[in-house]
């Protein structure tokens, strides 16, 4: 993606099912567990680079031992960070005790890191500060363990302002107005409310204070405690947590909109954000790895090891995001890899088209990394489209024909170059625009050469195309030095139109640039009043309470085709006076069912909410636009 956004956060479990002692055995070392996660979270670094968490509880501690630990890192780079400052005291045991720091029982005793019980996070922030604060796993500590939680998660709520409104009905004082914690307090409050049920249970069965802790910890179903917290939830996610008692869990929203998997055998239980993670960090494949199902929780229980996984709620149509697929997981997961190969398949038609067919004059490339894959398919499918003209070729020319002739058919094939690389990552402190523009469009390189001046075509594929910032300021312009004669830029994804509220930092809608030529179509065709009345229109929805029954933003594009808003989208992203022609080519939005079928979340593309509160924040976002308010729609406070 030649825009930069953030998006979704990773997260990673790990239960070990069996003593430490068995992992120094057989693997050579009791942090096997610990070792395993930083390799989950280090395969999911793509998720989240602002900070990092972990979290851990150990079984079977003895009253007045530390059992749990919680440390976090926002310092760049984060995960490095940590892990640095999670092994830092690994080498003052090894100094002090160099005959028994690694025994199993001694590590567990000594290093607040050698537990049984593992919960990792990456962080992408989709708004607010960069602190400590806001990295997870966010944690409930309390002196009985049935009652301390730590929680992390990769989730976006649409209605804080509601779920902050439930906590203070309940009787708490929220400290903060984020989603994080009304989550945490949220959970947290119905953990107590279940430890408070099965106290008063036990005691009137006679059972003493101490029996009745251990029975709490056998009995408790976080499945229940789930049950009560999700009911008012309207978002994305998947959330994990640990419970004091050593009991794990992991949830996903009723849609699936926030991607999850695990698997478990009799020796370890992993969940994470990506299939490809637990394949490559287990040595497993695929196949053996299972998806959590929509509105699922998973349990580990700490005293019997039981694994359950059962529904919390009503599942909604499955709309998991199609993004995910796109663009942000790890493209080494054997499905997404097929995937991104059939977007690059599906936009041949429109390439075609835009390059009047003239194959020999055109090269084709892609703009780096995560467009590779669908570059890939793309090529695949030109070469099929030129085999087919060359066996017509062939059997026009008869048996006769003359060899050199014959030698020019069969050699047609596309021409692939590698045109742009991105060089380095380069920071700039100089305070002015136009300068900073011109250092920034260094980080490109182009390569010379492989293009005739003036004859031919340049087509280079994106997996998306966002706002069109990077195009504008730096990638046209540095393509425009090798004089092609037609610029076409591809997205192998549809026309991002409308915001995301489920994770992924797209909130406002104002700097969609799909959203801005569709602005630009209206005034210039005489059709403003279609703006003025689509805000009209909402304000109405929101005076009578009905926001999230319909997405009024569709009105704004009813009026004009695919082809219009990508005709206008590249006259806004040329750059002025840009002696080059440009074509923007997406991806029909019809395409992406056929080329991503099992993952069919396209909000972001069609307007289509899985939530109500999805449809309300689309039309927040456009009021938040005319009134020219430079608001998150998402963003709630209570007032």
């Amino acid at each position: 993606m030649s825009d930069q956004i953030k998006h979704e956060c990773g997260i990673g479990i790990i239960r070990l099912l069996k003593p430490l002692a068995y992992y120094h055995e057989k693997y050579g070392s009791a942090l096997w567990g610990l070792r395993k996660m930083y390799l989950l979270l280090e395969k999911m670094r793509n998720r989240g680079q602002d900070g990092a968490g972990f979290g851990c509880i150990k079984l079977d501690m003895p009253p007045g031992m530390p059992y749990h630990a919680r440390i976090r890192e926002v310092e760049s780079p984060p995960l490095n960070n940590l892990f640095k400052k999670i092994d830092q005291p690994m080498a003052a045991l090894k100094q002090k005790y160099p005959n028994e720091f690694l025994n199993p029982d001694f590590l567990k005793k000594n290093y607040d890191y050698a537990a049984e019980v593992m919960i990792g996070h990456l962080r992408y922030g989709t708004h607010g500060g960069n602190n400590i604060a806001a990295c997870h796993p966010v944690s409930r500590m309390n002196n009985w363990q049935n009652r301390s939680l730590m929680v992390a998660g990769n989730f976006n709520m649409t209605n804080v302002g509601e779920l902050i409104e439930k906590l203070v009905e309940l009787g708490q004082h929220p400290r903060y107005t984020t989603d994080t914690e009304t989550v945490l307090e949220k959970i947290g409050h119905f953990l107590d409310e279940e430890n408070k049920e099965l106290y008063a249970f036990f005691k009137a069965e006679g059972h003493t204070d101490a029996e009745i802790a251990d029975l709490i910890s056998q009995e408790l179903d976080m499945c229940k405690v789930f049950e009560r917290s999700a009911k008012v939830w309207d978002g994305g996610y998947v959330m994990g947590g640990l419970v004091g008692n050593g009991d794990a869990f992991i949830a996903r929203d009723p849609s699936g909109i926030r991607p999850c998997y695990f698997y478990h055998n009799d020796e370890f239980f992993v969940a994470a954000s990506e299939r490809a993670t637990i394949c490559t960090v287990f040595n497993l494949q695929p196949e053996v790895i299972q998806e959590l199902p929509p509105a699922h929780i998973i349990t580990v229980k700490a005293h019997n090891n039981q694994i359950q996984c059962r529904p919390f709620i009503a599942a909604r149509e499955k709309k998991s995001c199609s993004f995910e697929r796109i663009y942000f997981s790890r493209g080494t997961d054997k499905d997404i890899y097929k995937e991104r190969k059939n977007l690059g398949r599906f936009v041949i038609p429109k390439i075609l088209e835009a390059i009047n067919y003239e194959l020999e004059d055109t090269v084709f490339s892609f703009i780096p990394n995560t467009a590779e894959i669908a570059f890939h398919g793309m090529v695949e499918e030109l070469q099929e489209f030129i085999d087919g003209h060359k066996i017509e070729a062939l059997r026009r020319i008869g048996p006769n024909a003359d060899v050199a002739e014959i030698r020019r058919i069969i050699n047609q094939h596309p021409r692939v170059e590698k045109v742009i690389v991105k060089d380095v990552k380069m920071r700039t402190f100089i305070a002015d625009d136009d300068s900073r523009s011109d250092l920034v469009s260094h980080v490109y390189d182009t390569t010379p050469g492989v293009i005739v001046p003036f004859k031919d075509n340049l087509v280079c594929i994106d997996d998306s195309i966002v706002r069109g910032t990077t195009l504008n300021k730096s990638i046209l312009k540095i393509l425009g030095r090798l004089n092609p004669k037609k610029i076409v830029i591809v997205s192998s994804s549809p026309q991002i139109r409308y915001p995301d509220c489920y994770g992924i930092d797209m909130a406002q809608i104002g700097k969609l640039i799909a959203f801005q030529a569709a602005i630009a179509l209206l005034n210039e065709r005489n059709m403003a009043h279609v703006i003025h009345e689509t805000y009209q229109n909402i304000l109405e929805l929101k005076a009578t309470g009905k926001m999230h029954e319909r997405n009024m933003v569709k009105d704004i594009y009813a009026p004009f085709t695919e082809e219009e808003i990508s005709t206008k989208i590249a006259q806004i992203l040329k750059p002025e006076n840009f002696p080059v022609p440009v074509d923007i080519v997406y991806q029909p939005l019809e395409n992406l069912a056929k080329a991503i079928p099992d993952h069919l979340g396209d909000w972001y593309f069609s307007g289509n909410y899985p939530t109500p509160g999805g449809t309300k924040v689309s039309n927040q976002a456009f009021l938040y636009y005319y009134e020219k308010k430079d608001i998150r729609a998402y963003q709630m406070t209570i007032i």
